[in-house]
């Protein structure tokens, strides 16, 4: 892990630092921005960054540097046919969307993000239809290398909301959900504050939170690169019964504190994965926990509440709640939990809404906002 982090961090540093950190908040600025912005280079170095970061057991995920890569492509684009700044601006937020969609098999979730993951409060519909398109088309390409099945498998394709008290359920999971995605930003960008005050060289800050993150891994190795094999150990039964109790309640803390320490020092990987098994360990947890009691109205398989602590924990901080609703149940194949699933992500959306907080620092509050800011800075540089 250290000599992954160290390398990837000396690749970054020479020749693109735009290319550090999860890369979704340097595209979305770019949206909201220049959208010409992105160079080339940052495509070459975040796509063997990333590499070296997740692959030595960085915990990160593959969609930040895939939402950066195909938004330089955006970007590459709207230099090359001299787009107008509103076009481009539209191109480089379907790259957002559609690379995201295409790595995670889910081409509508995809479109719909594209639209959505810019503003904390808003929907940029002209992205939206386009986003069809665009998502379609990745997932066309992407889906004969990487597999059509869902990622996850199929979850709780089985689950049949039939008892109108097991909504309670995911009332307590909303709750619980909304507190872990809030401690998760908190904690990334603490880190991230931390960091850029400590002293010492920029290459030698991510290479010490990759050691720190390898001796984590010691004791816990389920914190180590994205998870999703655990994630998918947690939505059955039998493997979840097998985990010992300790290790389902600390992991999502765990997996923060280790996402934090790899990717908020300045390495190259997503925070939306491991967001993702953060929020699958939160409802695995509380399946246990009440699995434990005997709880009534508890649903048999721990499947349903995975899926919808996925939803969650990350459509909440992330401010897209329908964006990732749609996208976990396209990984999952589990659209029959969505009833379920918009009591948890509503609340968890409600209460992470009243904090202000985004894991997303560059999103912008709504399009007024954005416009306002697009505004002034074209008219500071009219001469």
């Amino acid at each position: 892990m250290f000599g992954g982090a160290l390398v990837s961090a000396l690749l970054v540093a020479k020749f693109a630092p735009e290319a550090q950190g999860h890369g979704t908040d340097s595209a979305i600025e770019a949206v909201h921005t220049d959208p010409r912005r992105i160079r080339s280079r940052t495509i070459v170095v975040k796509t063997i960054a990333s590499a070296l970061t997740i692959g030595s057991g960085g915990s990160g995920g593959r969609e930040g540097p895939a939402a950066q890569i195909s938004a330089g492509f955006g970007s590459i684009l709207t230099r090359q046919l001299n787009l107008t700044d509103e076009d481009g601006r539209i191109a480089v937020s379907l790259g957002i969307g559609s690379g995201i969609g295409a790595i995670f098999g889910a081409p509508l979730g995809g479109a719909v993000l594209a639209a959505s993951i810019v503003y904390r409060e808003d929907f940029d519909y002209p992205s939206l239809v386009p986003g069809f398109i665009t998502s379609a088309t990745a997932y066309a390409v992407s889906a004969p290398i990487l597999g059509f099945d869902p990622l996850f498998g199929h979850v709780a394709s089985d689950f049949r909301f039939h008892q109108p008290l097991q909504l309670l359920w995911f009332v307590l999971l909303g709750i619980v959900a909304a507190r872990v995605g809030y401690l998760y930003a908190r904690t990334f960008h603490g880190t991230v504050g931390l960091a850029e005050r400590l002293p010492g060289h920029a290459v030698l800050k991510p290479a010490i939170g990759g050691l720190a993150v390898g001796l984590l891994g010691l004791a816990l190795p389920q914190v180590l690169s994205s998870g999703y094999g655990w994630a998918q150990a947690a939505a059955a039964r039998d493997t979840l019964m097998a985990i010992p109790l300790w290790i389902v309640l600390i992991l999502p803390l765990a997996k923060i504190v280790a996402t934090s320490l790899s990717i908020g020092t300045g390495g190259s990987g997503g925070i939306f994965g491991p967001g993702i098994v953060i929020g699958g360990f939160t409802g695995a947890a509380i399946w246990r926990l009440g699995e434990l009691v005997h709880a009534p109205g508890l649903p048999d398989n721990p499947g349903v509440f995975v899926v919808v602590g996925m939803m969650a924990c990350f459509g909440s901080v992330a401010h897209a709640p329908l964006a990732v609703m749609i996208m976990v149940a396209e990984m999952t194949a589990s659209f029959a939990v969505v009833p379920c699933a918009m009591v948890a992500v509503g609340i968890a959306y409600l209460l992470i809404s009243r904090t202000g907080i985004s894991i997303y620092e560059a999103q912008r509050l709504n399009r007024d906002a954005g416009g306002a800011e697009r505004g002034e800075s074209t008219a500071s540089e009219d001469p």
